[in-house]
């Protein structure tokens, strides 16, 4: 069971960054605070997890073309489509795509890791992403369908297309040579370099009394404690299951909103919020295989 508040940790903490996306969406912007959450991260990290690394870097360096796609999948291409898609679409095409992210991971480790596909992990799945629907889209699931896909939308299936992907390249790519902090700090290495030029191109705001404890809580909680969790779920759990747990964030955010932000909350919360995480248990209890595995023929034998 302790396995579990691996995720579910994570999930809660991004949660919670996404009310405070919402509080510095007026003080400070998308390039900055993007670029600021990771280099903060860094910047925390470099002392403790630098001189190990530097021993080891003979080890390191014929991993560093996976690190570094690893690095712009999970921390730049997710993080960075994710805020920029908030410009053009609405937050209910957000969340619904957001919760297409166990899918997709469901489906890729189906083709590329040869996991099993269970009956339990495709009705779960639907029964969760149809309990989210509910939720971000205020009780009227009609009015999902009626809207056409736009740039956000598009964005933001790119984004979580990136963080499906780096999921399965998490399992698929072991690296026993790394600890998982210093796999992480290398990402956000990744992240910091990659994101410093578009920092340098957009408008500035600046850092003030304002928006300081929010850059704060992006870069050392969403960027450091939260991906560690993650990263760790994934090594202990897999991405199949612990991806399970992204349907969660949007019952979450609606909770921390509402204690935080004093923003309304409604039945449809609570049934979206039950079914997604009857969904999260069907996953996981229901285990018999989509597919029967054939059975053997019997080989007959004649006797001479």
């Amino acid at each position: 069971m302790g396995s579990y508040l691996l995720p579910l940790g994570a999930v809660l903490i991004w949660s919670v960054n996404t009310v405070v996306s919402k509080l510095a969406a007026d003080s400070i912007s998308a390039a900055e605070i993007g670029f600021f959450r990771w280099a903060v991260a860094a910047i925390l990290f470099t002392p403790f997890v630098l001189p190990g690394l530097w021993r080891q870097r003979a080890a390191i360096k014929p991993l560093l073309g996976r690190i570094a796609v690893l690095g712009v999948l999970g921390m730049v291409a997710y993080q960075s489509l994710a805020y920029y898609a908030a410009h053009y679409t609405t937050a209910t095409h957000m969340g619904i795509i957001g919760s297409l992210t166990p899918m997709m991971v469901l489906a890729l480790a189906v083709f590329l890791l040869g996991q099993p596909l269970t009956r339990g992990g495709v009705w779960g799945s639907l029964l969760a992403i149809l309990g989210v629907a509910l939720v971000v889209s205020s009780g009227q699931l009609g009015k999902l369908a009626s809207e056409g896909l736009n740039l956000g939308d598009a964005m933001m299936l790119l984004a979580m297309l990136a963080y499906a992907i780096y999921n399965i390249l998490l399992k698929r790519w072991p690296m026993p040579a790394l600890k998982t902090v210093q796999l992480l700090y290398l990402q956000i290495l990744v992240a910091v370099v990659v994101q410093f030029p578009l920092y340098l191109l957009s408008p500035k705001t600046g850092l003030n009394t304002g928006n300081l404890s929010l850059v704060a809580y992006a870069g050392i909680m969403a960027s450091i404690a939260a991906p560690m969790l993650w990263m760790k779920a994934v090594q202990v759990l897999g991405p199949g299951r612990s991806s399970m747990f992204f349907n969660l964030i949007p019952v979450f955010t609606a909770l921390v909103a509402f204690a935080w932000l004093g923003e309304p909350l409604a039945l449809y919360h609570l049934s979206g919020g039950v079914m997604t995480i009857a969904g999260l248990l069907l996953a996981e209890l229901w285990k018999t295989p989509l597919r029967k595995p054939a059975s053997p023929v019997p080989c007959s034998t004649t006797a001479g």
